[in-house]
């Protein structure tokens, strides 16, 4: 279940708890008049069903609510109440299936944003990556992996492309776009500087046995982008981010860049085209897997996807 707090202006107030009370998967309904300070009116709240958050937010904004006031959603880690197992029961389909749009537009908008700590995260994978790359080091690969932030913007377009959220999708472009250049051309200048003073002495990517699995594009580099794709997105929906950090070492965008800025400071330009061929190759994999498990995914709280649609097919059917 998911908590809702509600500020709106008094006026509001009763056709707000009218929504809340029509809608099954919501319960335990407060209401506090006149406690809201900024905007001024009334501070309502209930925990809802996460299948039933979307027509929640829905009914609330079609007053108005998130223009003159403002709806909160926040998780709720314990609930001791039967009333809250009987309105989880009761909402329409499954927790686990129900993708709470508002809340995903939300983290991907954070996670796709171009900004200092977006660009010094990327620039910092780049330059392990590199490092990895220049020592032949996996290990040193996997923790360039792990600091990359690069599935935020990747996930952010599937979502795009799934809610027709055109804004959402040029700002992850941008992110990617701007990220990767300006971590490439800064990792670019490192591995110049270090090869200067001695720390790096490779002269060609031929010598590197452990790590050329970076740049070697082949089926196996779609399907596991495919499948760590639709890890990640699960992982979202799901809010179970645990699994995230098995999409970030499964991947080899981040150590891509890095492969392909090495192979080029030594002059190997046709393994650096190969390792800009894979990071292209699993940045299209992870979005286009993330838009096929949100299209597979109930869309709205009582409306079911593909999948719960052949459900009920088969029930009825029985």
């Amino acid at each position: 279940m998911l908590h809702v707090r509600v500020i709106c202006p008094s006026d509001t107030t009763e056709a707000a708890l009218a929504a809340l009370r029509a809608e099954p998967g919501a319960t335990l309904i407060t209401v506090q008049r006149g406690a809201a300070v900024e905007p001024a009116g009334d501070v309502l709240a209930a925990d809802v069903a996460r299948e039933s958050v979307n027509d929640v937010v829905a009914a609330l904004e079609a007053l108005g609510i998130s223009r003159d006031g403002g709806i909160v959603l926040g998780p709720i880690d314990t609930t001791l109440s039967e009333s809250a197992d009987r309105a989880v029961a009761e909402a329409p389909g499954d927790p686990s299936d129900a993708v709470v749009w508002q809340a995903l537009l939300a983290e991907t908008r954070d996670e796709s944003t171009l900004s200092p700590a977006f660009l010094a995260f990327i620039t910092i994978a780049c330059l392990l990556a590199a490092v990895g790359v220049a020592t032949d080091s996996p290990v040193t690969i996997v923790g360039a992996m792990v600091v990359g932030p690069e599935f935020g913007p990747l996930a952010a377009l599937a979502v795009s492309l799934v809610r027709k959220d055109f804004a959402l999708a040029r700002r992850s472009a941008l992110a990617l776009v701007v990220g990767f250049a300006v971590a490439m051309v800064i990792t670019w200048v490192a591995t110049l500087v270090w090869e200067q003073f001695g720390w790096l002495t490779l002269d060609s990517v031929d010598r590197i046995h452990n790590v050329e699995f970076i740049y070697q594009v082949g089926p196996f580099s779609l399907v596991v982008a495919l499948l760590a794709g639709a890890a990640g997105m699960l992982s979202l929906v799901t809010s179970k981010s645990a699994a995230l950090v098995g999409v970030f070492i499964s991947v080899t965008t981040i150590p891509a860049a890095g492969f392909a800025v090495v192979a080029a400071t030594v002059g190997e330009w046709s393994k650096a085209f190969e390792s800009i061929g894979q990071l292209g190759v699993n940045m299209v994999g992870i979005v286009i897997a993330g838009w096929i498990v949100l299209q597979l995914r109930p869309r709205h709280g009582s409306e079911g996807g593909p999948l719960d649609r052949l459900k009920r097919w088969w029930i009825s059917a029985g």
